[in-house]
C-alpha cells in the first residue's frame, strides 16, 4: 500500500498510465512523463543524501525549467516542503525567505549566484546547489542528479501535511509564508481540471513564472494531473509566444491582461495560426475592452477570475460565454469552493451588498507559517478565510470586485503592498510621511507612486528615491513617480486617506 498521498505520488502514476507521453516542451527538447518522474526520483535521492527529510524545506530559485519541477515533484515525495522563490527579489528578501522558512537546501540558477550570496551566509542554509552541470570543482544539479542511483521512494506524507510554502506581502510589509498542503494544491488543481475542461490532449504554453502560485497551482499541476503537456517557456517575449503557438499547437494559454495586450500588439499577431488555441486565462485584474475586442476579433475569449495565494490560488472563474453578459464580474465560485459576502460584523449580507470577501474550500489553505496570530485573525470563527478585499454578488451568485480594503497594487499581475515600500521610505533622510497608492497605467495595468511629505529644505525626487530603493525590493516596487505634498490626508485616527490620493493622483497624464 502507498503510503505517498500527496503530490509526491504524482509523477510514479504518471510513469505508469502515460510513460512516453511528452510531459515538458523546453528548449526545442522534450520530457516524457517516463523522464520526468526518473528525474523526481534521482532528486529525491539526492536530496535525502543531503540530509533532506518529512518537513525539511527545500528552497527554489530559478527560471521556468524541468529541474523546477523535477525537483517540486522530487521534495513532495520526501515530504519536504517546497519553497519557490520569486526570482525579482532583492537580497534582503532572499534572505528573509530563507530564513524564514529555515531551508536545509537552497537550489538556483547560476545566475542568481551573487544575489543569494549573502542571503544564504544571512539564513546560515546548510546547503547550496546550482543548476545545470556546474563546474569542475563545484557539480551541478544535473550532474549531481545525474550520478544518483535513483531508489522509489514511499515516503509517509498525508493530504494535510505542507507541500510548499509560498511567500505573500501582508500588510505590515513583512513577507508571510502562506503554508499550502497537498490537499489544496489536489483541489485547486481540480477546480481547475473541472472549470476549465482540462482534458489529457491539452498542450499549454507556459508564460509566467512557475514561482508564482497561480502559474503553479493553475497552470501546471492541473496539466501534469491530467497527463497533457506543456510548454514551458523561461520568460515571456510576445513575438516568440504567438511562435510557439503555432508551432505546438498550443490549446491553452495563461497570463494578465500586460502578456495579452502586448501579444495582440505584435507586428505577427494578424499572420499567426491561433486555430487550436480553445482555452485562454487571465487573472491579475479585469482584462480592458480593447483587448477582449482584439481576441473576440480572432474568435477567442477570456475565463477571467480572481483568487490569492491562501486559495492556492482559484476562487472564482467567469465563463468564456458571460465575458459579455457578465462584464466586470470575477464569476462563479470554482467547483469544490465557496465564497460569501459578509459585513464587518461577520454577517453574511444579501446580493448586491458589498463587504468583505470570504472564502471556504479545501484549497484554501491552513495558514502562515510561524505566525500563529496572523493565522487566527485570518479565518472567521466558521473557519471562513477573510480575503481583506471588498465585493458583492449579484443574484445569479457573480461576484464583483469593489475594492481592496489591504490598498494591494496589481502591477503586470505582480502583488505590490504599500506598507513594505512605505517602511523603507521613512528610513530616507529627510522624508516625514509616505504614501505608496497605485495609479492607472496603461501598459501594466497599475503602477506604484510614493507621495511624500520631507523636511524643510530638503530636496527629494523620483530619481532619489529609486536609487535609494534599488537593491532593497524588487524593481517591479520601486515608485514610477515621486510626488511631494505638503500634507498628506489623514483620518482623525492619523491614517492616511489613500482613497484621496488616489483621486488626486489618478487623472494626472502621465
Amino acid at each position: 500500500m502507498m503510503h505517498q498521498q500527496g503530490i509526491g505520488a504524482w509523477m510514479a502514476k504518471r510513469r505508469l498510465k502515460s510513460p512516453d507521453k511528452i510531459a515538458l516542451v523546453h528548449d526545442e527538447s522534450t520530457v516524457t512523463y517516463r523522464q520526468l518522474a526518473d528525474g523526481a526520483d534521482r532528486i529525491s535521492a539526492l536530496l535525502r543524501h543531503h540530509g533532506v527529510g518529512k518537513g525539511d524545506a527545500v528552497a527554489y530559485l530559478g527560471e521556468n525549467s524541468p529541474e523546477f519541477l523535477r525537483v517540486m515533484f522530487g521534495a513532495a515525495q520526501l515530504g519536504a516542503v517546497f519553497v519557490p522563490v520569486n526570482t525579482r527579489l532583492a537580497p534582503p528578501e532572499i534572505a528573509h525567505v530563507l530564513t524564514d522558512c529555515a531551508a536545509r537546501v537552497l537550489i538556483h540558477d547560476p545566475e542568481f549566484a551573487e544575489r543569494v550570496a549573502g542571503a544564504v551566509d544571512t539564513a546560515g542554509t546548510a546547503h547550496v546547489i546550482v543548476t545545470g552541470d556546474g563546474t569542475a570543482d563545484r557539480p551541478g544539479l544535473a550532474r549531481l542528479a545525474a550520478a544518483t542511483t535513483a531508489e522509489p521512494i514511499d515516503g509517509q506524507v498525508n493530504p494535510d501535511d505542507p507541500a510548499a510554502i509560498v511567500y505573500t506581502s501582508g500588510t505590515t510589509g513583512r513577507a508571510k509564508g502562506a503554508v499550502l498542503t497537498h490537499r489544496n494544491l489536489t483541489w485547486v488543481a481540480l477546480n481547475c481540471i473541472v472549470d476549465y475542461d482540462v482534458v489529457s490532449t491539452d498542450v499549454a504554453l507556459m508564460i509566467s513564472p512557475l514561482f508564482h502560485v497561480a502559474s503553479l497551482g493553475m497552470g501546471a499541476l492541473p496539466v501534469l494531473l491530467k497527463g497533457a503537456t506543456i510548454v514551458l517557456e523561461k520568460g515571456f517575449e510576445p513575438g516568440r509566444a504567438l511562435a510557439q503557438i503555432e508551432r505546438h499547437g498550443v490549446t491553452m494559454l495563461s497570463g494578465v491582461p500586460t502578456t495579452y495586450q502586448l501579444m495582440a500588439d505584435h507586428p505577427a499577431w494578424a499572420g499567426t495560426d491561433l486555430s487550436t488555441l480553445a482555452k485562454l486565462t487571465c487573472g491579475g485584474s479585469a482584462v480592458p475592452v480593447r483587448v477582449l475586442n482584439a481576441y473576440e476579433a480572432r474568435g477567442l475569449s477570456f475565463s477571467q477570475g480572481y483568487g490569492m495565494t491562501e486559495a492556492s490560488p482559484g476562487a472564482t472563474a467567469l465563463p468564456p460565454a458571460m465575458t459579455r453578459a457578465k462584464q466586470g464580474s470575477v464569476g462563479l465560485p470554482h467547483f469544490f469552493t465557496d465564497v460569501r459576502i459578509a459585513d464587518s460584523d461577520g454577517a453574511p449580507v444579501p446580493a448586491g451588498t458589498i463587504g468583505e470577501i470570504e472564502i471556504a474550500g479545501p484549497n484554501v489553505f491552513p495558514g502562515y507559517h510561524g505566525l500563529p496570530a496572523e493565522t487566527a485573525a485570518a479565518f472567521t470563527e466558521d473557519g471562513w478565510f477573510r480575503s481583506g478585499d471588498l465585493g458583492y454578488l449579484d443574484d445569479d451568485g457573480y461576484l464583483y470586485i469593489a475594492g481592496r480594503l489591504k490598498d494591494m497594487i496589481i502591477s503586470g499581475g505582480e502583488n505590490i503592498y504599500p506598507p513594505e515600500i512605505e517602511r523603507l521610505l521613512n528610513e530616507l533622510d529627510g522624508v516625514t510621511g509616505a504614501a505608496v497608492i497605485g495609479v492607472p497605467d496603461a501598459r501594466w495595468g497599475e503602477v506604484p507612486w510614493a507621495v511624500l511629505t520631507v523636511r524643510e529644505g530638503v530636496a527629494v525626487d523620483t530619481e532619489r528615491v529609486r536609487e535609494f530603493l534599488d537593491g532593497k525590493i524588487a524593481r517591479y516596487k520601486l515608485p514610477k513617480h515621486v510626488v511631494v505634498v505638503d500634507d498628506l490626508p489623514r483620518t482623525a485616527s492619523g491614517k492616511v486617506r489613500k482613497a484621496d490620493l488616489r483621486s488626486r493622483f489618478e487623472a494626472i497624464d502621465q
